[in-house]
């Protein structure tokens, strides 16, 4: 019986919205509400990095539709735009980690070759294929 509150009670690591010094993913363990200072902190720099993506695809499409837009400053936007979508699939990454598995069939989760997981729908399976977890 103990065993299993201090089960319910572990989270699982949080990818954080930033990297370490050498690059590599920050994670956070906190409670399972979230709400600590850290996540306050992480779920801010998250809001900043989606406002600046819409902002930078206002920006492209100004950008984009002036025929006087340069080579260089396509190259300029294309460099902020890889650098947003990192930041956006990050976000991604981190919040469908949170996400519980869905109680239902409508989708099996899946391990991809990265690790990672993503869901498919119940009918793209094969008969005779396992789904694998």
């Amino acid at each position: 019986m103990l065993y299993a509150l201090a089960a319910a009670s572990v989270t699982r690591p949080r990818l954080l919205p930033w990297s370490n010094a050498d690059g590599k993913p920050c994670y956070l363990v906190t409670d399972p509400s979230g709400t600590g200072p850290l996540s306050r902190i992480a779920d801010n720099v998250e809001s900043v990095q989606l406002g600046m993506a819409a902002d930078l695809l206002d920006h492209a499409t100004d950008l984009l539709d002036d025929a006087k837009t340069t080579a260089p400053q396509l190259r300029f936007l294309a460099a902020r735009l890889t650098e947003s979508l990192y930041d956006v699939h990050r976000i991604a990454r981190s919040r469908g980690a949170r996400l519980s598995v869905p109680e239902d069939d409508e989708g099996v989760r899946q391990s991809t070759s990265d690790g990672s997981s993503r869901y498919r729908d119940a009918e793209d399976e094969d008969d005779d294929e396992e789904p694998v977890l």
